[in-house]
């Protein structure tokens, strides 16, 4: 296991965008499906002790991924993903808008750019999130988006470890 994985996460008010680099150590098919397969982003979306459930999920430009975060209460906070383009294993786009159980979204929203690129076995995500509305990033970093992300991504680098031993 590599211990010198890129991680970096830099918040920029004056264009209302975070931006997220990380490396992990699979490949990139694993790092692709993990992002993309329901059955495996339900396993680490969501920063411990929370777990994410996905009422639908439709991965193709125009579908939709419907999830909650789920407290050890029971709590349910959720979100809708709209995917707006998607090109196989290099990158997708979405906009992410919180929303109540019923599906109406919160707006605004942020839109999300995902690209990934592996180099000798590593392979790296580049996020970036730029918000309409800086009152909407800000409130995304107060409620600690940078801790549950962090440790978020922790949980797919320990379940990546589990599935590529498989």
């Amino acid at each position: 296991m590599k211990n010198d994985l890129l991680f970096d996460f830099t918040v920029d008010k004056s264009t209302k965008t975070v931006f997220i680099t990380r490396e992990f150590d699979a490949d990139l098919s694993l790092v692709w499906d993990a992002f993309t397969k329901q059955e495996i982003l339900d396993q680490w979306w969501a920063p411990k002790p929370w777990a994410s459930k996905t009422k639908f999920m439709n991965f193709e430009v125009g579908g939709r991924r419907f999830y909650a975060m789920v407290s050890p209460e029971g709590q349910e906070h959720w979100s809708i993903q709209k995917y707006t383009s998607i090109r196989p294993k290099i990158n997708f786009k979405l906009l992410n808008a919180f929303a109540d159980k019923d599906e109406n979204p919160e707006l605004p929203g942020s839109d999300w750019d995902l690209n990934f690129s592996e180099q000798n076995g590593t392979t790296k995500v580049s996020v970036s999130i730029y918000n309409e509305s800086l009152a909407r990033m800000e409130k995304m970093i107060e409620m600690g988006f940078k801790e549950g992300f962090t440790m978020t991504l922790k949980n797919l680098e320990d379940l990546l470890a589990t599935l590529s031993k498989k």
